[in-house]
């Protein structure tokens, strides 16, 4: 059966991103609301490194996806820090933008605003009880959820408008691979917004503490990576231990 074929049954945010992947599925698995790319497993022993530790288990439960959705709701009303940077990047209505790490979907309904009816907005994760919690708490034509692994994402290069990554790359094995990712399906003159942990200069002798499976990053860690992936106009924020960095692929 053909993609456009499969369209036809799929739900409409689902079935336009089928049409971005870089190889979509014969038979797309889309019985739990969300378009499940992964299967059984989380991710391909060969393929990207995993997070093992006990805070990757963590996150996989139920109870800490509601616990952390309505944790990321109270903190995005009471700190403008936690809102995405919607205005500067300038997503064109009818746009693309994929949220890495999108979690229980905490920012989905600020994105789909922005990119309007005709838009798209695709939430990536590595978590089924958090995709579980997204396709509760958000629906819409334009809102769509995939079960896929930031290190490797399934989208075809230079097919998004705009990627936002909040508090994700701490959790993530290698997150010069999944910077690399973001980077790649970009299209040009697309931008991108992560928020990430920092320890500023400190990160240096935070990482020589014992390893509980969440990364920190460096002052100008991050944005020296999206440099090395290309990016330009790279700019990073610092809010106490919390840093916003954006880009833009040139």
């Amino acid at each position: 059966m053909r993609v456009t074929e499969l369209n036809t049954t799929l739900p409409p945010a689902l079935a336009k991103a089928l049409e971005l992947l870089a190889d979509p599925p014969a038979q797309p698995d889309v019985s739990k609301g969300y378009l499940d790319l992964l299967g059984a497993v989380s991710v391909d022993d060969a393929a990207a490194p995993k997070n093992t530790r006990r805070i990757q288990a963590m996150w996989a439960s139920p109870a800490v996806a509601m616990v952390y959705d309505n944790a990321q709701a109270v903190m995005r009303r009471l700190l403008s820090t936690f809102q995405p940077p919607t205005e500067w990047l300038k997503i064109p209505p009818g746009g693309i933008v994929l949220d890495v790490g999108c979690g229980p979907a905490s920012i989905t309904a600020s994105l789909a605003r922005a990119v309007g009816p005709s838009g798209l907005v695709l939430g990536v994760d590595l978590s089924k009880a958090m995709l579980a919690r997204a396709v509760r708490t958000e629906k819409g034509s334009q809102i769509g959820f995939l079960h896929a692994d930031a290190q490797q994402l399934p989208l075809r290069e230079a097919t998004v408008d705009a990627v936002v990554s909040m508090a994700v790359l701490q959790l993530v094995p290698d997150p010069a691979a999944a910077l690399a990712e973001m980077a790649r399906v970009l299209r040009p003159g697309g931008r991108l917004a992560v928020l990430v942990p920092t320890a500023g200069r400190a990160a240096r002798g935070w990482r020589r503490m014992p390893k509980f499976g969440a990364n920190v990053f460096g002052e100008d860690e991050i944005g020296d990576i999206l440099e090395e992936q290309g990016l330009v106009s790279v700019r990073t924020r610092n809010f106490g231990p919390i840093q916003w960095v954006r880009g833009k692929r040139g």
